[in-house]
């Protein structure tokens, strides 16, 4: 038992708890249904969407996440990240692949290693596409740098070389060259399917063969392929090309015309940024990645500022926090350039935003002023994004009636 003044609980006695408040009553209170079964919050957020311009999705790795993210009332997915499949629950045998792939010596190895891994991404695509029937998906191929799959364990290792057919002092071997000293500006996204086509290519194929295949099933699947880390309008040609023959054979060997897809790119580097209208030409649709954005844009590493950021706040050399909240003052003018260069070039051009300040109300606002079509974030911040994003257009209707009604009196 505890006692709180003249309370006292003893156990096995029910207390009841507002996480919100912080407050805890003595006893079990009545409870409300969660907000996605709530018929309050339900027709509240309704309002907010019969009002919002912007489109909220989510970020999402599974399709258990994006059944999740549906119940949110998510209109698509912004961004599945194809790495998180080796991560976390059934990951073993998929990961293990993965390693037997980056280990390869040879593109003959390489490519065995990346059929067998096939199944398990086409699984994982298929049923995320299934969970949003009738709304965008948007697949990141593969982004983070190879070595970050490399094992550390001594019996993994083992088990590894043998898989490989090689002894444990070549496998090690192989696993330093791809250590990196700078990995976060190193052989990661595009560049890996650049120097790997393959790796691309096997994505591609599992993401339009589930696509082909729900199409036979009588759903409608609709994908986006996201290629990362660009900087140059040439590295986009370089997939999208890549991209193409790949849906030429399988949209052959499925007997289709056409499979409903776009092609398109993370705006992350500044340079890509500042050249938008060239990679218009080719990009059909943009997504802000303003995690990267923000840490090539201050010059910070996200994962080191925690021994100088909290000095800067405390001191106000700096008004917030740069990844919580965007800034507008600088990345903001680099994602409006971003913009106003991509529809310059491509007028009905999509863009939306994927990283975690797709869910916080200022960004949201910031994303809805300088017309971007969505924003994207985890699925438990989607009712936060849509009430800001609704909160947004009646903050921006209500200044443009005020600016009318200042220009009648003038006249």
């Amino acid at each position: 038992s505890f006692n709180v003044g003249d309370i006292v609980v003893k156990e096995g006695e029910w207390i009841t708890l507002n996480g919100s408040k912080g407050i805890a009553y003595v006893g079990e209170l009545p409870m409300i249904k969660a907000a996605e079964e709530n018929p309050d919050f339900q027709a509240f957020m309704k309002l907010c969407d019969d009002v919002r311009k912007l489109k909220v999705r989510t970020n999402a790795d599974t399709p258990e996440d994006a059944t999740r993210a549906r119940a949110f009332g998510a209109e698509g997915i912004g961004l599945f990240r194809t790495e998180h499949m080796f991560y976390g629950k059934n990951s073993e045998e998929p990961l293990f692949i993965l390693r037997k792939m980056i280990h390869s010596k040879s593109k003959e190895e390489r490519i065995n290693a990346l059929n067998e891994l096939f199944p398990y991404v086409l699984r994982d695509v298929k049923g995320t596409l299934e969970a949003m029937d009738g709304f965008p998906v948007t697949f990141r191929t593969l982004d983070p740098p190879l070595h970050e799959f490399v094992p550390n364990r001594q019996d993994e290792r083992e088990k590894l070389a043998q898989a490989l057919g090689i002894s444990i002092d070549e496998l090690n071997e192989r696993a330093d060259s791809l250590h990196e000293n700078n990995p976060m500006m190193g052989h990661r996204g595009v560049r890996l399917g650049i120097t790997y086509p393959e790796i691309t290519e096997m994505q591609v194929r599992a993401i339009f063969q589930a696509t082909a295949e729900l199409m036979k099933e009588g759903k409608k699947p609709y994908p986006e392929i996201m290629i990362p880390v660009t900087c140059h309008v040439n590295e986009i040609k370089h997939q999208y090309n890549l991209v193409s023959k790949v849906h030429d054979e399988v949209a052959s060997q499925f007997g289709l015309k056409k499979i409903p897809h776009l092609t398109g790119t993370m705006i992350e580097i500044p340079r890509a940024a500042l050249t938008a209208d060239k990679i218009a030409e080719v990009a059909q649709f943009f997504s802000f990645g303003t995690n990267d954005l923000t840490q090539m844009g201050f010059g910070f590493s996200r994962d080191d500022i925690g021994g100088f950021l909290p000095e800067y706040l405390e001191k106000k050399i700096l008004p917030e926090d740069p990844f919580q909240s965007i800034d507008q003052e600088a990345i903001g003018k680099l994602m409006q350039i971003a913009v106003e260069g991509g529809r310059s070039t491509r007028p009905d051009l999509k863009i939306g935003i994927c990283g975690e300040h797709g869910g916080e109300p200022k960004s949201v606002e910031f994303c809805h002023k300088i017309g971007l079509n969505y924003v994207s974030c985890s699925p438990f911040r989607v009712p936060i994004a849509r009430l800001a994003a609704a909160q947004a257009a009646v903050k921006d209707a209500n200044a443009k009636k005020t600016k009318t009604k200042k220009t009648s009196k003038k006249k």
